[in-house]
């Protein structure tokens, strides 16, 4: 329930920031469209109308918001939606395993120092109070393998494995979902695309003839979600990559500890 909270939560933010930032572009459009036409009415009205051969006045540039939102609009409400949510929820996914991927990093060589330091003196139960205030999954599997010595080391070093596995599985939980957002949005551009090249030739055979006006808006329409959709699934690729690596090297560092961990045990309790 927690992590369903923390989800929505970080998908309610996301969603919220991006629609003050296409509210705020909307306001700032109409504040400029408001004060353009009351100064072409004022000019209108103070003087009077006049056959000159005037300069064009160059076009405004539009901000990297503006132009976001005239593509995205350009592109269709209908295709470039589905490929917003991808980007969205992947990178609320992506945000959520950082954090989880960055509190699971322990220092697994003084973890160990403090644990062989306890062994050496007999305390074991010291040894668990050093690995339940440890946060990580290391320290997780210390206190499984620790809570079974009484048992034997061949029973610690089966607990060590097995729970071992399931501290992987949980560092790899939701990475599926961010990949399955790799694999929609360009998905979902591809087929926006489809869509919009058989609409332009669909008004091409309204037409009744292939004119260069409607066969390059047309296309250029069908194109942009397939832009989209790419942008999102290489910004998603390359979170997912990064997380990856994260993974790896916490799996690298639980396995090289536990072989650590075995050796102290070995060296310090009688068999």
């Amino acid at each position: 329930m927690k992590k369903v909270c923390a989800y929505l939560s970080i998908v309610m933010i996301l969603t919220l920031g991006l629609s003050n930032v296409a509210f705020a572009n909307a306001a700032k459009d109409a504040e400029s469209e408001t004060a353009t036409v009351s100064s072409t009415e004022t000019a209108v009205t103070a003087e009077p109308a006049v056959a000159e051969t005037t300069t064009p006045a160059p076009a405004e540039e539009q901000s990297f918001h503006q132009a976001l939102k005239t593509k995205y609009i350009e592109g269709g409400v209908g295709w470039m939606t589905p490929i917003l949510i991808c980007l969205i929820l992947g990178l609320a996914l992506v945000i959520e395993r950082i954090l989880y991927l960055n509190l699971a990093t322990t220092n697994a060589d003084k973890l160990l120092k403090k644990i062989e330091e306890r062994v050496i003196a007999g305390d074991i139960e010291g040894a668990k109070d050093v690995c339940r205030n440890t946060r990580g999954p290391v320290a997780s599997i210390f206190y499984q393998g620790l809570d079974r010595v009484n048992n034997g080391l061949e029973d610690v070093e089966k607990s060590l494995t097995s729970y071992g596995g399931v501290q992987m599985a949980r560092l790899e939980s939701n990475m599926v979902w961010i990949s399955l957002f790799i694999a929609l949005a360009p998905s979902f551009g591809f087929l926006g695309t489809v869509v919009g090249m058989v609409q332009a030739f669909d008004d091409i055979e309204k037409a009744g003839d292939i004119s260069p006006t409607v066969v390059a808006g047309g296309m250029k329409v069908a194109l942009l979600t397939t832009v989209f959709g790419l942008i999102t699934a290489l910004a998603l690729q390359i979170c997912y990559n990064y997380l990856l690596s994260k993974i790896e090297g916490l799996v690298a560092t639980m396995e090289d500890s536990s072989i650590t961990f075995m050796d102290i045990l070995v060296k310090n309790l009688k068999k």
